[in-house]
């Protein structure tokens, strides 16, 4: 009996062991910090739709404004990450971040309730203020939240798996898996309850969950930063860990060497100027503006820099479970339930993608799965390109782009109905034509009635985008652990921060795109210009590959166990 008890025993110890590790308490605030952005991000876009009249302007220019924010404050929120402790770094992000909700949510309680007053104070010029308040401390909510993702997914995250990057690989998956699950969960959540309640008591909600989880998130923060005693200690030097080139599989070639000699060289350079010294009126006005300069420098010059561009790249699409692709999808006569159906399979798929990225990495390496990633992810798009051929499809370049555009802002009138076409080109899913405002004749003769749209052209489309899902998430894991294996510690904060706004300055010129030509007959245009953009992101991946890895790119094996025992400590089985 006593026997059969140690091991029931032991067990019960390693559970527990696990539950209150750094790793698990990391996951579980990272939980609860995305589960709370989400269900803001989805809710915010919302509440101004309805606070505007069922408009989206103030939903565009709070998109503009947060990812104008970040392109130009990624550098210094970055430089601020790297200047102060951890610790301050991740209490005072937190603080603000769910400040600023719990504020806009509070202000947008008030809108809700007196908004018929707030309409004849001043000619309603109070009620603009309201607006630009709520999109101005949303703003900054999202610029903490930036500043905490950098910290926590790009730094705390790295010093809790120590040396082992295969421990590091593994808790940027399950990271991945916790913001894919959230992505769907949060926003279901909290649209029920505006379902069933209503906007105001969805904002009291939102406020009281980030009061709540900002409480446990601060427990959960100082809980890791005293079990991880390492998190303390943010030296100038580089260490052993972060001297790794590139995730070399330890080849018996003098490249490592020469990465290594880089880094230290720079790290020798990069700290010579911090000495303390006087500093004038206008050396502090520029300052900011310098940081900024040095900050993209810094990141060109940085050896994964090919490998961040590739990733940037993969923003300037409209192949995304986004606004813009939905809306897509609804003028070809998909219901909201499919739609919901088919994020359900993008989630899933996009978890496939964070165990493809851990079996890959094992086998071929981190260098060689990012070039896999990025293979799979084209193969995938390629039916996204076959759908604006087949048959369903609006495309047709003979309706100008800029029709829609010309006839609202210059000639200061509404768009005329088109005709309806020809009964075998007309588009009839079972829902009125959204296309060019043109609606089938309810009178209309049933033989000359259109046959419903073929579903082959959508179909193929979010078939390749969700397919395309597996490669795109492993492809980000490899960009990410690239970028915390080979930055070095001191810059960890202002390269990432720059990578960021990277990823907006795509992000922001894809709706640019979009608004250039917003009609559906050009979304198929839209999308080739989106696998374009795809596909030079991965050209930039391989050309890093290339140089990174010489000749051994397509030698895809599995990593020399002999050669771990030499950087790693004794027990670490971690794979290069």
């Amino acid at each position: 009996m006593a026997r059969a008890a140690e091991p029931e025993g032991r067990r019960r110890g390693s559970v527990i062991a696990y539950f209150t590790s750094a790793k698990f308490l990391l996951y579980l605030g990272h939980a609860l910090s995305t589960w709370g952005d989400r269900m803001w991000h989805f809710a915010v876009s919302v509440f101004l739709v309805e606070l505007y009249g069922n408009s989206l302007l103030l939903t565009a220019v709070y998109g503009l404004v947060v990812a104008g924010s970040v392109l130009l404050l990624g550098a210094l929120i970055g430089d601020w990450v790297d200047k102060n402790s951890r610790l301050k770094v991740a209490q005072t992000s937190l603080i603000v971040q769910n400040s600023s909700v719990i504020l806009c949510g509070v202000i947008l309680m008030i809108i809700f309730l007196y908004k018929t007053q707030l309409l004849t104070l001043y000619h309603g010029w109070l009620l603009t203020l309201c607006y630009i308040l709520v999109i101005t401390i949303a703003n900054i909510a999202n610029l903490a939240s930036t500043a905490t993702a950098i910290t926590i997914q790009r730094d705390w995250i790295v010093v809790v798996a120590g040396e082992d990057r295969s421990k590091l690989a593994d808790m940027n998956a399950t990271i991945r898996r916790i913001d894919q699950l959230t992505n769907i969960l949060a926003p279901m959540a909290v649209g029920q309850i505006m379902t069933f309640g209503s906007p105001m008591i969805g904002c009291g909600f939102i406020s009281g969950w980030n009061l709540m989880s900002m409480c446990v998130e601060y427990l959960l923060l100082w809980k890791v930063y005293q079990k991880t005693p390492t998190l303390a200690h943010k030296s100038a030097k580089v260490e052993a860990s972060e001297l790794k080139q590139l995730n070399v599989k330890k080849e018996s070639d003098t490249k490592p060497a020469e990465g290594v000699q880089l880094i230290i060289e720079k790290d020798v350079t990069a700290f010579e100027p911090q000495q303390e010294k006087e500093v004038g009126c206008a050396a502090r006005i520029a300052e900011p503006f310098i940081t900024f300069r040095d900050g993209w420098v810094a990141y060109y010059n940085q050896p994964v820099f090919l490998a961040g561009m590739g990733l940037a790249f993969l923003y300037m699409t409209v192949l995304g479970f986004d606004c813009i692709t939905t809306g897509y999808a609804y003028t070809q006569g998909l219901s909201g339930s499919v739609l919901s159906l088919l994020m359900g399979a993008s989630a899933v798929t996009g978890i496939m993608g964070t165990v493809a990225f851990t079996w890959l990495r094992r086998k071929c390496g981190l260098i060689r799965t990012g070039l896999i990633s990025g293979v799979a992810q084209l193969a995938c798009l390629i039916l996204c390109v076959v759908s604006v051929f087949m048959p369903g499809s609006p495309m047709d370049l003979t309706v100008s782009p800029f029709a829609d555009i010309s006839a609202r802002l210059f000639e200061n009138e509404p768009l005329p109905t088109i005709a309806p076409p020809e009964p075998e080109m007309i588009f009839a899913t079972g829902m009125p034509n959204l296309l060019n405002g043109s609606i089938a004749p309810a009178n209309s003769d049933p033989e000359m009635s259109p046959e419903p749209v073929p579903l082959i052209s959508v179909s193929l489309l979010f078939a390749g985008v969700i397919a395309a899902r597996v490669g795109l998430w492993s492809f980000d894991l490899t960009v990410t652990q690239l970028l915390q294996e080979n930055v070095i510690e001191s810059e960890r904060g202002i390269i990432n921060g720059v990578q960021n706004s990277m990823n907006y300055l795509l992000d922001l010129l894809h709706f640019i795109m979009v608004i250039l030509a917003p009609n559906p007959e050009a979304f198929g245009l839209l999308v080739l210009i989106s696998v374009s953009f795809v596909a030079m992101g991965h050209i930039m991946y391989f050309r890093f590959a290339q140089k990174s890895l010489g000749k051994q790119l397509f030698v895809c094996h599995t990593p020399d166990p002999k050669a771990a025992p030499d950087s790693s400590p004794p027990g670490n089985t971690s794979t290069v």
